[in-house]
């Protein structure tokens, strides 16, 4: 008989611990707590739910229908804060290369180097409108 004590909190330290929603089956490709917390962290780095689960090798739509179990209070809340932190460091990075903008180096033909760059402002208008748009992913939204 296999005994199994109740998960504590994942990501412990950190704002966005969470308490991993149990299987319903035991399954290796599953939604394993590691496969959780690797999920809700690179959902902190990315903040895109869809890039979020093919990092931890998981399907977006089998990571929504974990979200909508009712046992993952605790795992929904820690993705709504990974998703807005995501978000935020996605907008930042998107206003840094708008503004200082990005160096493009090219060869051409015969050897020449063409080096070009500068802002964009196509960048900073479409991550102004992000920003003001609700979240998408978010219990708010979906």
């Amino acid at each position: 008989m296999e005994h199994t004590t109740p998960p504590g909190p994942l990501l412990a330290d950190t704002c966005l611990a969470f308490t991993p929603v149990p299987a319903q089956r035991r399954r290796a490709d599953g939604w394993t707590p590691e496969t959780q917390t690797n999920f809700i962290r690179a959902l902190e780095a990315m903040g895109s739910v869809g890039r979020a689960a093919k990092a931890v090798g998981m399907g977006r739509r089998s990571a929504y229908r974990l979200r909508d179990r009712p046992d993952a209070a605790s795992f929904a809340a820690a993705w709504d804060r990974a998703i807005s932190m995501g978000r935020t460091h996605q907008f930042s990075i998107a206003m840094d290369r708008a503004l200082n903008g990005v160096t493009i180096i090219r060869v051409l033909k015969g050897g020449a180097i063409d080096v070009s760059g500068g802002p964009d402002m196509d960048i900073v208008r479409s991550a102004l409108r992000e920003d003001a748009a609700p979240l998408k992913g978010t219990k708010d939204t979906v």
